[in-house]
C-alpha cells in the first residue's frame, strides 16, 4: 500500500465498513483499487493482481464463466468470480447495489474465436448463452459488437 501511495495514489471512501480485509485506494484518475492484507485465501493462487473487480450480476458472471470456458470460482450472495483454468488473476462481479452507467464502458473485452473457428459460430454461441448483437455505428469492421447479460459492450474478433 505504501508503494501505490507514493507512486500517486490515495485513499477513497466508497462506503466501506473498515471489517472488509482490504483498504479502498484510488489512483491519479480516480480509478478504484482494493489493497488487500496478506494472508487473504479468495486471492491465494493469484499473482500480484488478484482479481479484477466488474460491477454486475450474478447472471453476468455465469455468461462469462461459460463464454470463456473458465471456472466459476466462487459463486455467493450474488457475487460471482471465475479464473482461468492455469491460474492467475480473478474476474469478478459485485452483484448488487450496481453503479449507475454513465458514458462508454472504460472496460472491454475483445473474445478471440479459436485458430480453426468461425467468427459466426462464436457469435452464434455467444448469442444461445445470452449475448445480444448491438449496433454502435461502427462502419466495416473486422469484428463484431456485442453485449452480455448486463449490456456490457465487447467484441468477437476473426479468428487469428
Amino acid at each position: 500500500m505504501a508503494r501505490a501511495l507514493r507512486l500517486g495514489a490515495r485513499h477513497i471512501d466508497i462506503g466501506q465498513r473498515g471489517d472488509e480485509g482490504h483498504v479502498v485506494l484510488a489512483d491519479p484518475e480516480v480509478n478504484e483499487f482494493c489493497v488487500i492484507e496478506p494472508g487473504n485465501s479468495f486471492l491465494a493462487d493469484c499473482g500480484f493482481i488478484g482479481a479484477v473487480n466488474c460491477d454486475g450480476s450474478q447472471e453476468v458472471g455465469y455468461f462469462w464463466s461459460e463464454a470463456l470456458e473458465w471456472p466459476l470460482v466462487w459463486d455467493q450472495d450474488q457475487e460471482t468470480a471465475i479464473q482461468s483454468p492455469s491460474g492467475g488473476s480473478k474476474i469478478t462481479w459485485s452483484g448488487p447495489p450496481f453503479m449507475p452507467r454513465t458514458g462508454k464502458d472504460r472496460l472491454r473485452f475483445d473474445i478471440a474465436p479459436p485458430v480453426d473457428g468461425d467468427q459466426q459460430t462464436e457469435v452464434d454461441r455467444l448469442v444461445s448463452l445470452g449475448a445480444a448483437r448491438i449496433e454502435i455505428g461502427q462502419d466495416e469492421v473486422s469484428w463484431v459488437a456485442m453485449a452480455d447479460p448486463d449490456g456490457n459492450e465487447f467484441r468477437v474478433l476473426t479468428p487469428r
